[in-house]
This record gives C-alpha cells, sequence and structure tokens, in this order.
C-alpha cells in the first residue's frame, strides 16, 4: 500500500509538472487526447458559456463572456499549484517522513499538507522540518520546483498580453477600413476610394501576416481564443470572417485586380479557422444562406462596382463565390456558435456609425455616411 502511494504521487507530481511545460513552455501543439487543461478549460467553458445563455442583456453577456479568458487562467494556475502541493504532501506522508514538530503534535495527513505548502511557498517558516536526508531531499526539490513553477507562472501572462495587444491593434484598425462591425462590402467600398491600387496589395498583405500570427499564437496558447476584444461588435473571429469573405469577393468577381495576393490572404485566414475549429473540436456546420441571399448578392456587386471596383458578370460570381465560401463558413460558424460570437454581415442591410465616430458625449462626431461615403468625404473611405 505504501509503494503504491508513493509511486501515485510521483506520478501526480510528474504529470502536473508535464501539464505546466505543455502548456506554458512547449511552442507546439500538443495533439495527446487526454490532458487536464483540456478537461478542464472544456468543463469550465460549458459551465460559463451555459451561464452566459442564461443573460439577456448582450452588453451583460459579453461583459461576463469577457472575464472567462483571465479568470480561467487564474483557475488552471490554482489548480496546478494544489495539485503539486498535495502531491509532495502525500509522498512525504506515505514515506513516513520524520519530522521536527512539537511532542504534543501528531504528525498526520494535514501536517504534511502544511509542510508541503509552507515547503512549496518558500515561506520558510520552519516550525515543521524534515530531520533525515531522505525528507530533506524532498523538500528542497520541492521548493526549487515551487520556485521555478511560480516564475514560469508570473513570467507567463505577459507573453500572453503581448500576443492578445498585437492581435487587437490589428483588429481595431478595421473600425476605419470596414466599419462596426466590420463587413466585406464596407472594406471594398473603402477600398475602392483609396487613391492607387498598391493600396489593396499593402492591406491584403498586413492581414495575411496578422493571420499567421494569430495561427501561430492561438496554437500556442490556446487560451487566447476565450479572449474577447475591446469593443462589443469586435472579434478575432470576425477580423477573420471579414477578411476571408472580402478575399472571396475579389477572387470571385473583382476584375483587374492582383488575384495572387488575395489568394495567399485567403489561404492563410482559411488555415486559421480550420485549425483552430480542429483545436476546439467544432466539426463544420452548413453555410447559412441567409448570409447573402441572391438579392444582396446584386446589391453587393452594384455598390462595388459604384465604389470604382470593376465586377464580373453577376452568375458567374454567383458561383464562385459560393464555392469559396463552401471552403471556410462552415468552420467559422462552428466557432463562433462554440465561442458565442457573432459573425459580421457581407452586405449590412442597415446603415452603421463607425466606433471612431461616437462618444460618450455625442453620438456622431463627423458626418461620414456609415454605407456610402459620399464626394465630401472621400477621403476617409
Amino acid at each position: 500500500m505504501k509503494l503504491l502511494l508513493v509511486l501515485a504521487s510521483s506520478t501526480w507530481i510528474v504529470i502536473i509538472l508535464w501539464e505546466g511545460f505543455e502548456a506554458m513552455v512547449f511552442p507546439r501543439r500538443v495533439t495527446r487526447r487526454y490532458r487536464w487543461t483540456r478537461l478542464y478549460y472544456g468543463a469550465a467553458w460549458a459551465f460559463w458559456r451555459a451561464a452566459a445563455q442564461q443573460i439577456k442583456a448582450n452588453k451583460r453577456r459579453e461583459t461576463f463572456l469577457s472575464f472567462f479568458g483571465p479568470l480561467s487562467l487564474i483557475g488552471l494556475f490554482a489548480t496546478w499549484v494544489s495539485g503539486l502541493i498535495v502531491g509532495f504532501g502525500l509522498l512525504l506522508w506515505a514515506l513516513r517522513t520524520p519530522l521536527n514538530i512539537a511532542a504534543a503534535q501528531h504528525a498526520d495527513l494535514s501536517t504534511y499538507l502544511y509542510l508541503s505548502g509552507a515547503t512549496f511557498f518558500t515561506v520558510g517558516f520552519g516550525d515543521i522540518t524534515a530531520v533525515e536526508p531522505p525528507g530533506r531531499v524532498l523538500t528542497v526539490m520541492e521548493a526549487g520546483i515551487g520556485f521555478g513553477f511560480m516564475a514560469l507562472i508570473i513570467g507567463y501572462p505577459p507573453v500572453l498580453y503581448q500576443a492578445f495587444s498585437r492581435r487587437e491593434a490589428t483588429i481595431t484598425l478595421l473600425d476605419a477600413r470596414a466599419g462596426s462591425p466590420p463587413s466585406a462590402m464596407q472594406f471594398l467600398v473603402r477600398l475602392g476610394r483609396a487613391p492607387h491600387a498598391g493600396a489593396v496589395d499593402f492591406i491584403l498583405t498586413e492581414w495575411e501576416r496578422w493571420a499567421g500570427e494569430v495561427l501561430e499564437s492561438h496554437l500556442s496558447f490556446p487560451v487566447l481564443s476565450y479572449y474577447r476584444s475591446q469593443h462589443d461588435n469586435q472579434s478575432w473571429l470576425a477580423a477573420l470572417t471579414m477578411m476571408l469573405d472580402t478575399c472571396a469577393v475579389f477572387l470571385a468577381g473583382i476584375k483587374d485586380a492582383n488575384l495572387y495576393q488575395a489568394q495567399m490572404t485567403f489561404a492563410m485566414a482559411r488555415h486559421v479557422v480550420v485549425d483552430l475549429a480542429l483545436i476546439f473540436k467544432t466539426p463544420p456546420r452548413p453555410v447559412d444562406p441567409g448570409r447573402l441571399p441572391i438579392d444582396q448578392l446584386q446589391r453587393l456587386c452594384q455598390t462595388i462596382q459604384e465604389s470604382g471596383l470593376s465586377m464580373r458578370l453577376a452568375p458567374a460570381m454567383a458561383e464562385k463565390l459560393a464555392e469559396l465560401r463552401g471552403m471556410y463558413e462552415p468552420f467559422v460558424t462552428a466557432l463562433a456558435r462554440y465561442f458565442l460570437l457573432t459573425l459580421p454581415p457581407i452586405f449590412p442591410e442597415k446603415a452603421t456609425v463607425d466606433n471612431w465616430q461616437t462618444s460618450a458625449w455625442t453620438q456622431r462626431t463627423c458626418g461620414i455616411a456609415g454605407l456610402r461615403p459620399t464626394a465630401d468625404n472621400d477621403h476617409f473611405a
């Protein structure tokens, strides 16, 4: 029995240390099926998501959901630390490590757990200590592991927030470039008013690189996917979907355009949503035909044509666009359902006001039209 307990507690300690290594240090995606971190996030998000769906007000629900990312990280760290303390406490207890304690005090399991906790956090009370070499070796090992483990935990959040900040900085640019919430139609209309054609390649190249950074960071640190954007009508998934919509329209219907860069951006963005759908085990869902009905497609072509971009014939474009949408919409729809995020429209039905045009004191700070920029405001398009 003693040997089994020693083996079990030692295995428990190794498993937790390996979990921490995979989550905080290992830069590659972990494909192992059974992991504490995966089980923890699956259960925690299921509970949090169910609770959020009971909140009727959109803004309050979004605020509630935004707490999950940071709080879940704190909870995960707490489970790791608690597990290590219990593991070392059980190991010391299983070995019946002799202790230097008051004569009236009995060395039961709670005493060993207290010693383990004090050792792990290196508080140095010294009221209970191991008196023989095996126990001293174990306590020194635990103190070293605890010191290093806490250093990793302290250093982990800044890495996450740097990646989060880089992601959000580029998303924020969509406010003026594609509206709030962003849409492919707004993006193309404003892009059509750019003074030179090179602006298209520059922006698509920028978003190809952004998609690559999101893929790398969210595969290494999947918890970033739960971190929501500052504004309620923006998200990393909405930005990816908008860019995929834009590239799909480019490839299907825009004449005289550099299709190579549109293909590269489309490929990179699709790579992101497919891999993240695989990580979070969200099977593809059927394409929603309501995102772009045939009458909206005709209006989309007309609006883009009026902005200065040359469009192909509608029937040929519709077939190609449907094919391209089928390559990514099933995945973004599944991810949106899992994360309770809203997918942006391809063609907004109502005029919207960009976030930068409003403030807490005024409803609108600039006279830029939401859907159809006027000639007086072309320099903002």
